[in-house]
C-alpha cells in the first residue's frame, strides 16, 4: 500500500471538499495518484446518491438569466433549505440559467447539464453538479427549464422560491419586471380571457345564470348581469383583467398599453409545485 502523506490528503481535500478520511482512503486505493483518487471519490459519491435517489426534493431555487432578446429560467431542487441557500448551490442554479440563455438552448434538463459551465468552460455543468452533489451528499434535481427567444421581463423572489418570465412586445424593462412581480403575487392562470378553458367558462356562466334566477331577476336582464359578474371570475384567472398591484385603478393590460408593452405570455414557477 502506498505511503500517503498528510500533505497529499490535504491537497485532495482542498480539491474535492470531502472529509479527510474519505480522501485518505481514496488515495490509498489509487496508489497515491490524486486524479485517480478523485475519480474513485466521484464513483463512490454517485453510488451513494443513487441509493438516495428516491428522497423527496421539495425545496431548492429558481434562477433567471436575461440576455439580448432571450430569457431563461431553471428550477434546481434539493432536500433542505440550508442547501438551497448554499452559495455554491445558488451559483450552480445561476450558471444553469445563464448557459440556457446564452448557449444554444436545450430541450431537456439532461441536455443542458451536458453543456459547458459559463463559470468554467473546461467543465460541463453536469460535472459541476456532480462534484457539488458529492460534497453536500443531498439529492439534487434539475427539475424544469424554460427559454423564451423574445423580449422578456424576469423576476425571482429574494429567497429563490418563485420565478416569473414574461414575454412582451415593446421596450419597457422596468414595467415588464413590475408585471412579473404582479404575476408572482396574484398567480393568474393565463394572459387573456380567450385562453381560458371555455367549458369552465360555460359552467361558470350557467351557475351565475341560475343564481340570478334564484334571486328573482327578470330574464331580459339576466344575460347582461351574468356577463358583468363574470368580470370577477376573469380577474381571478386572467392577467390582463386583473387590477394592477402598483395601480389598482387600471388593469394590467391597461398599464402595459400605457407603458408601451403588449403581454404575450408568462411562465410562473413556485419551487416544488408543478
Amino acid at each position: 500500500m502506498a505511503n500517503i502523506t498528510a500533505a497529499a490528503v490535504k491537497s485532495l481535500r482542498e480539491r474535492t471538499g470531502l472529509p479527510m478520511m474519505d480522501c485518505k482512503k481514496a488515495l490509498q486505493e489509487a496508489g497515491g495518484d490524486e486524479d485517480a483518487a478523485i475519480e474513485l471519490l466521484r464513483k463512490a459519491g454517485k453510488q451513494t446518491m443513487d441509493k438516495r435517489a428516491d428522497r423527496e426534493t421539495s425545496t431548492g431555487r429558481v434562477a433567471i438569466h436575461m440576455d439580448a432578446g432571450v430569457g431563461a429560467m431553471v428550477e434546481l431542487l434539493c432536500e433542505s433549505a440550508p442547501v438551497a441557500n448554499n452559495e455554491e448551490f445558488v451559483a450552480l442554479a445561476q450558471d444553469l440559467a445563464k448557459q440556457l440563455a446564452t448557449g444554444p438552448g436545450a430541450a431537456t434538463p439532461d441536455e443542458l447539464l451536458d453543456q459547458p459551465s459559463p463559470s468554467d468552460p473546461s467543465k460541463t455543468l453536469r460535472s459541476v453538479f456532480d462534484d457539488l452533489n458529492n460534497r453536500i451528499r443531498e439529492v439534487f434535481r434539475l427539475n424544469r427549464i424554460a427559454r423564451i427567444d423574445a423580449t422578456c421581463g424576469g423576476y425571482v423572489h429574494h429567497n429563490g422560491g418563485v420565478g416569473v418570465l414574461l414575454e412582451v412586445e415593446g421596450d419597457n424593462a422596468v414595467l415588464a419586471k413590475d408585471i412579473c412581480m404582479h404575476v408572482a403575487a396574484m398567480r393568474p392562470l393565463v394572459v387573456a380571457v380567450e385562453e381560458l378553458d371555455q367549458a369552465m367558462v360555460a359552467k361558470e356562466r350557467e351557475i351565475l345564470t341560475e343564481a340570478a334566477r334564484q334571486e328573482g331577476k327578470p330574464e331580459n336582464i339576466i344575460a347582461k348581469m351574468v356577463e358583468g359578474r363574470l368580470r370577477n371570475f376573469y380577474a381571478e384567472r386572467c392577467l390582463n383583467e386583473q387590477p394592477f398591484v402598483k395601480d389598482d385603478k387600471q388593469t394590467v393590460a391597461q398599464a402595459a398599453k400605457a407603458g408601451g408593452l403588449k403581454i404575450v405570455r408568462f411562465v410562473h414557477w413556485e419551487v416544488g409545485k408543478e
